[in-house]
């Protein structure tokens, strides 16, 4: 009786000691319209959504025309939108991206002529099929339309739209690759996201920063003259509607076959007849729950497609499809290097099965990422393509599969796909090489420039800030916080964290707190410390060697952290029969005091020299980080 009551008793006290560390996640700083969703209880403080969540979606319907080398592009669409939420929504906001290309338009960088448009120009607008007034002389990005009865929540709204524009000769995120060959995106007028924590969102779009969308179901057609193949977002519903039968039989075959196929290749392309030779073909795509969707036509393009096994559990294969010019060599092997990358992902790192049908990679310009489409440039490095490559099919993960809001937290969709990137790059060319283009390309603008933007806090909303600051808190400042948890936690339990977060969020819109408090809770360890020296503060890496005192076979190092970030590093002991001894310490040696450390070693004799290496965590000052037995 005792020994139970007593077990009870200890029990309680460690529940209660593991509960006061979870609440001291509130002290995490919170903007006040975060605050408020937690206290509304759309979020909650363990990580996962609040009993009171939700988020308001659309059923897209659109049928497009396309006419190359004719710029116009023609569409009629319904949007079922319905509120969710708890208000009534007195006025609608909607995203009109491509009035980016208007000519008044604001951006952060010069275009040329050949990128300006007239923008997006709706023909005609219904809600709930009466007609309503939209004038589109002055439409910037966003729009607000007040409507004609007010959207009571649980209600649903059918809307109406007739539109056109004119696709940028200049290809940028879109546009015209060449004559013939165009890729769609962000090209649909779409209902703006309203959510829990900031209402509608209002965010320009400046040609830099990214995007924030609902997930949506859609259903829609393409209708392009005979010879030109429709490449898109989701499932084609009709190929052999489309196809003529052996090109259809290869597709089918393709779907089920580990091996690269050719569909089409430029005899294909010179003898004719790979579609319906109707004057026009109608190509019907559907896709749900997702967050966007994105369209490219050629005329001239190869298409090679194969498929692999993403889900060892089911069998459930996903198919890996390119489309390319010629003249781009390096596309020859697209589909062998991306089927891998699906394999890898799924079964690695993220370890969570790609979740979608398929992956289309377009050859075009600008190694951008869209749902289960990428638009990727050439190059003459075969190596450099499949990582460009690598990093945009990880964004599927990140932001499709998560929702994040990639307008103002983008770390959240750029440093985790920067992560997956550096992660299968050790897979494909060795950790040193890896590690090598690691710090060239994601690392050495910070460690090497004390610009004051560079130290900006990585939490600072990616919406307002430009240039270089917002680029490093994105992508590499980032993953190196995410590679510096995964050092601490190790890998399994990292990678335990990372699903639990994913498997509660996928669908919804995650922001950092809710990832920030699901480590937390799933960890059973309050990580506050690092949320905040990484993502909080203003820090920066460098560490310096400060003394060392050797006795006998004992080492004793004072190490200071200069710069405030808890880096993990290496202590490489060098002796003097030419071994070199290497001691590994994690963030953890931070923990206690963020300012300094004392490492002890033991078992060494004949030290001649010591050296404090961080890898990928470049040292600002590596001048301080030796030292060497006098003579």
């Amino acid at each position: 009786m005792f020994k139970s009551t007593r077990i009870k008793e200890i029990t309680f006290l460690i529940a209660c000691v593991f509960l006061t560390e979870l609440t001291f996640s509130q002290n995490l700083y919170q903007p006040r319209s975060v605050k408020q969703a937690y206290e509304n209880g759309t979020r909650a403080m363990d990580g996962k959504p609040g009993e009171n969540y939700w988020q308001n979606r659309g059923v897209y319907d659109m049928h497009i025309t396309i006419d190359p080398p004719n710029r116009t592009i023609k569409g009629k669409q319904t949007i079922s939108y319905t509120n969710s939420s708890p208000d009534t929504l007195k006025e609608l906001r909607f995203k009109l991206i491509l009035n980016h290309h208007k000519p008044a338009a604001p951006r952060l960088r010069t275009v040329t002529d050949d990128y300006l448009t007239s923008g997006m120009h709706i023909n005609s607008y219904t809600e709930n099929g009466v007609q309503a007034e939209w004038n589109s002389e002055n439409d910037g990005i966003n729009k607000k339309i007040r409507l004609q009865e007010p959207l009571a929540p649980n209600s649903t709204i059918e809307l109406g739209f007739d539109w056109h524009f004119d696709v940028s000769k200049q290809s940028g995120r879109e546009g015209a690759i060449d004559s013939t060959t165009f890729f769609l995106a962000y090209f649909y007028p779409r209902v703006a996201v309203y959510d829990d924590y900031e209402g509608w969102d209002r965010m320009p779009y400046a040609g830099s920063q990214e995007f924030y969308n609902n997930f949506n179901d859609y259903t829609f057609q393409v209708t392009v003259p005979k010879d030109y193949i429709v490449w898109a977002t989701g499932d084609l519903l009709n190929p052999r509607e489309v196809l003529t039968s052996k090109y259809a039989d290869l597709l089918e075959k393709s779907m089920v076959s580990d091996e690269v196929i050719r569909i089409v290749d430029q005899e294909d392309v010179k003898k004719g007849g790979i579609t319906q030779q109707k004057e026009s073909n109608t190509w019907k795509w559907k896709t749900d729950n997702i967050n966007d969707i994105s369209i490219a036509t050629s005329n001239h393009y190869n298409w090679d497609a194969g498929s692999v096994v993403v889900d060892n559990k089911t069998g459930r294969r996903a198919s890996f499809q390119s489309a390319y010019d010629e003249s781009s060599k390096d596309f020859k092997k697209m589909v062998e290097y991306g089927k891998n990358t699906l394999k890898w992902f799924s079964n690695n790192t993220p370890g969570v099965p790609y979740p979608y049908s398929k992956m289309t990679v377009v050859r075009g310009f600008a190694n951008m990422e869209y749902p289960m489409m990428a638009n990727d440039s050439s190059n003459d490095d075969e190596k450099f393509t499949r990582f460009v490559m690598q990093h945009e099919v990880a964004h599927t993960y990140f932001p499709f599969y998560m929702g994040i809001n990639e307008t103002r937290f983008a770390f959240m969709d750029e440093g985790w796909a920067t992560t997956f990137e550096y992660l299968i790059g050790i897979e494909d060319l060795g950790y040193e090489k890896a590690t090598a283009n690691f710090k060239q390309f994601r690392v050495e603008r910070w460690s090497n420039n004390n610009s004051l933007e560079l130290d900006l806090p990585i939490i600072t909303p990616s919406n307002i800030m430009s240039g270089l600051g917002a680029g490093t808190n994105s992508y590499g400042k980032a993953a190196l916080a995410y590679l510096a948890l995964r050092d601490y936690l190790g890998e399994e339990k990292f990678l335990s964290a990372l699903h639990g977060f994913m498997d509660r969020w996928n669908g919804k819109h995650p922001i950092p707190w809710d990832m920030f408090y699901s480590f937390n809770d799933i960890t059973r360890e309050n990580l506050n410390w690092f949320w905040y020296n990484w993502f909080f503060s203003n820090n920066y890496m460098d560490v310096a060697l400060k003394e060392v005192e050797v006795d006998g076979k004992k080492v004793t190092l004072q190490i200071e952290n200069i710069g405030g970030m808890a880096v993990p590093f290496d202590v490489k002991v060098k002796l003097k029969n030419g071994k070199t001894k290497t001691f590994h310490q994690t963030p953890a040696v931070w923990k206690e005091d963020l300012t300094q450390t004392t490492i002890k070693l033991e078992n060494l004799k004949n030290i001649v020299e010591i050296k404090i290496e961080g890898g990928i965590w470049m040292d600002a000052d590596p001048e301080n980080n030796n030292w060497k037995k006098k003579d």
